[in-house]
């Protein structure tokens, strides 16, 4: 049976540590007992509740292989994803879940989100059913990369928008379902695929790529197929894209009991939090180092 809303979470092994941080938040906020879904490749599984250990057996969840996702898309070929870069891939995959039919609308979540309040199904679903849409512009994190002088940061999400959106045809203000987790609905996905995609013969795996992100693909075919009523609401997570933009938020005296009031959850982004990367990485110690005085220099900056 067909679930109306289901969370899912795609991982792999570097994030596994952060999958046991959710889990635990899960463990105490999910008012609802919403079921959980976690897919990693099939070479991760035994990995995954190695590190969850024996916590792991009080974790409710449902396992699925990264492997059934993709063989879910009839017209994808089933190594497609050995020649993309792993983020490209993982993208895709959580795109594509929808595929599976589990459910009419799921959210998406990443591995290195906590929640940090109780929450359940009507914090996603309105009372006939249809999913609210993160759906906004950007402004609070223009502003605040402005204020701080990082420029690039408005100027490369804007050419980013604009790209998917002229794909489309669409005239208009850029908007986007970002941040995570997004809530996402089966039926858009299914329209773009048969709108947009099947007509051009191709599938996400051709479509997606850097310069053209999966959440602005379901923004615009969201907002050009209206395959469900569009319920705009603001990101349901706090989260801190840049190192700069954590410190700066330490400095104003924001804290979690503080987002709490406004926010489900929080991410610390993957990519500078890396004492909780599971494994060896991959970088020289040089370069560790470098990294290590190039963040240390953003916080001092931060004061100014």
């Amino acid at each position: 049976m067909t679930q109306s809303m289901v969370l899912y979470c795609k991982s792999y092994r570097r994030d596994f540590l952060r999958v046991k941080r959710l889990l635990i938040s899960l463990q105490k906020h999910n008012r609802d007992q919403l079921p959980f879904y976690i897919s990693t490749p099939t070479a991760d599984r035994e990995l995954l509740l190695e590190v969850l250990g024996k916590d792991g057996q009080s974790f409710s969840f449902t396992w699925i292989a990264d492997e059934a996702i993709i063989a879910a898309n009839p017209r994808a070929s089933k190594v497609v994803q050995l020649d993309m870069p792993g983020g490209l891939s993982q993208a895709i995959i959580k795109a594509d879940f929808w595929r599976l039919g589990l459910a009419d609308n799921y959210l998406c979540i990443d591995s290195d989100s906590i929640f940090i309040r109780d929450f359940g199904k009507t914090d996603f679903l309105a009372s006939d059913g249809y999913p609210y849409t993160v759906l906004h512009q950007n402004k609070e994190l223009f502003q605040l990369a402005t204020n701080r002088g990082y420029t690039k940061v408005e100027s490369n999400l804007r050419e980013e928008a604009m790209r998917v959106q002229q794909l489309f045809g669409r005239e208009g203000p850029q908007y986007y379902c970002a941040p995570a987790p997004f809530i996402w609905s089966a039926k858009v996905w299914q329209s773009l695929d048969e709108q947009y995609l099947m007509p051009k013969g191709i599938t996400l795996w051709d479509a997606v790529t850097p310069e053209y992100p999966e959440t602005l693909f379901y923004g615009e075919a969201l907002l050009n197929f209206q395959a469900i009523p569009i319920r705009m609401i603001e990101p349901l997570f706090r989260i801190y894209h840049y190192d700069w933009q954590y410190y700066t938020a330490q400095r104003l005296g924001e804290t979690e009991a503080k987002l709490k009031q406004n926010f489900l959850g929080v991410i610390y982004q993957s990519n500078w939090e890396v004492e909780l990367d599971y494994g060896v990485g991959n970088k020289s110690l040089p370069s560790r180092m470098l990294k290590s005085v190039k963040r240390f220099l953003r916080y001092i900056k931060s004061y100014f």
